[in-house]
């Protein structure tokens, strides 16, 4: 089967790769080809180069690998005829995620690309994108499967929902992680431990962890020392996540200590440091350039910018919880990328598998329409993948997410019809923007530091 990867340029595209050599060596590879789409020349050069130190390596220990790798320049070539599309997109590259951190701190929000206002910002320009993308999938590969890891994962997968039905499934290493590390913390093999988690993508919690018949989360929240071993018992103390009784998504830590996480990224501008996308764009900009002068050195540059990547990761939020470390099964990469290969073996090869994604919701969630796309288990085989009944979300829990899903549905509105008077009610709303003025100077702020945004919102 023909693997058609968009924005095969990316940094992580190595990390899929690698998944695909390492599943090779067993009986049925669902993916025997891969392409690569980009527009971005030397990304692609550079990428290309990693990928042939990977095989070379592989190729030395195991033999030559069932699997070919090509590049495609013209987005027709990379889509017709393949099975499986991986969307893995950035409008505007990392200097846009850099705008969009800074315009929500000149305002004095929160500018994460996937949270508040710079996941807001993030989804107006890629939202056309994607259903350009949909369309021409459905098109050119009306029978092919959309895995998406663009973000905002969550608005962008609803977005390609629109055109694609359940053929479109997002993905995100978040949840898994989570679980990880709670059956971790608890002496559990995670494979044995079925997750309770349910919420929006970098909006969930997990509610329970159900090992032989028995739930064990409780027996989490009930053990200090167990309950903060791990990273999102460090990030949100104890004493929040028994009165939550539930664990949160990492991401949550932007909602529940907001004022937190704001001071710390502050701090850090104010001692000479970078936001996160400045970090990340300064990382990159080297990797790509010595990568493509020294393809023979691609693979080790790849690796220690990687690991530089992990380490940074969520690094103002750790500092604000007094200096979190990340533990070191998250600094060796095997997160999104075994979900995505797990969903296309089940999608594939029809071998059924309980993954925690993002689909159309069809009633898993009842605060929320069939169509809203949220994150919850799910059955995955080659009929798709169908969301598992799960305990409703408490008061509070549904609460934050119609907000955040509110927001979200602002985002498609203002897209569909060009209205600014949506895009605003998109920022006024969200949870992490408490003022419609804010909102407003965030609008005009974001449409002055992204001029095409004009052409995508031209109606008041």
């Amino acid at each position: 089967m023909r693997l058609t990867i968009l924005g095969g340029g990316g940094f992580r595209v190595p990390l899929v790769h690698r998944a695909l050599l390492a599943d090779s060596l067993g009986p049925n590879p669902p993916v025997t080809e891969v392409v690569l789409f980009d527009t971005d020349p030397e990304r692609l050069v550079a990428v290309r180069a990693v990928l042939d130190r990977q095989r070379d390596a592989h190729r030395a220990e195991h033999g030559e690998p069932p699997l070919t790798v090509r590049v495609a320049t013209d987005l027709i070539d990379a889509l017709r005829g393949c099975d499986i599309v991986f969307s893995a997109i950035r409008v505007g590259g990392t200097a846009g995620r850099v705008l969009d951190e800074r315009v929500a701190l000149e305002c004095g929000v929160l500018g994460q690309e996937t949270v508040g206002a710079g996941g807001i910002s993030y989804g107006l320009r890629t939202v056309p994108v994607a259903v350009e993308i949909a369309r021409s999938v459905q098109r050119l590969a009306p029978d092919a499967w959309v895995i998406n890891f663009t973000n905002p994962a969550g608005l962008i997968t609803e977005a390609m929902s629109r055109v694609l039905g359940d053929r479109v499934v997002g993905i995100c290493d978040s949840p898994v992680g989570l679980g990880r590390r709670a059956a971790h913390a608890l002496g559990l093999d995670p494979a044995r431990v079925h997750l309770d988690y349910a919420g929006l993508n970098h909006l969930g919690w997990l509610r329970g962890l159900h090992v032989g018949g028995r739930d064990r989360l409780p027996d989490l929240l009930a053990d200090e020392a167990a309950l903060t071993s791990f990273e999102e018992g460090r990030l949100f103390g104890a004493a929040w996540l028994r009165a939550l009784g539930a664990v949160p998504n990492e991401y949550l830590h932007y909602y529940y200590l907001a004022r937190e996480a704001r001071e710390a990224i502050t701090r850090t501008l104010a001692e000479g440091g970078r936001t996160r996308g400045e970090q990340l764009a300064d990382q990159q900009r080297d990797f790509y350039r010595l990568a493509a002068r020294r393809p023979a050195d691609a693979h080790d540059l790849w690796e220690r910018t990687r690991r530089e990547r992990e380490e940074t990761y969520m690094a103002d939020n750790r500092r604000a919880a007094g200096g979190v470390e990340r533990d070191e099964a998250d600094l060796d990469g095997g997160g999104y990328e075994r979900v995505a290969l797990a969903v296309m073996r089940a999608v594939a090869l029809d071998e059924p598998a309980r993954l925690i994604v993002n689909v159309r919701n069809r009633g898993a969630l009842p605060d929320l329409d069939a169509d809203a796309v949220v994150e919850v288990p799910c059955l995955v085989d080659a009929s798709g993948a169908r969301p598992l009944a799960v305990d409703p979300l408490t008061p509070h829990q549904a609460a934050l997410v119609r907000a955040v899903k509110a927001a979200e549905r602002e985002v498609l509105d203002a897209v569909r019809t060009g209205s600014r008077a949506s895009a605003l009610r998109a920022f006024a709303t969200h949870p992490l923007v408490d003022s419609v003025a804010v909102a407003q100077q965030l609008l005009d702020g974001y449409l002055r530091a992204f001029p095409e945004l004009a052409k995508t919102l031209p109606h008041p």
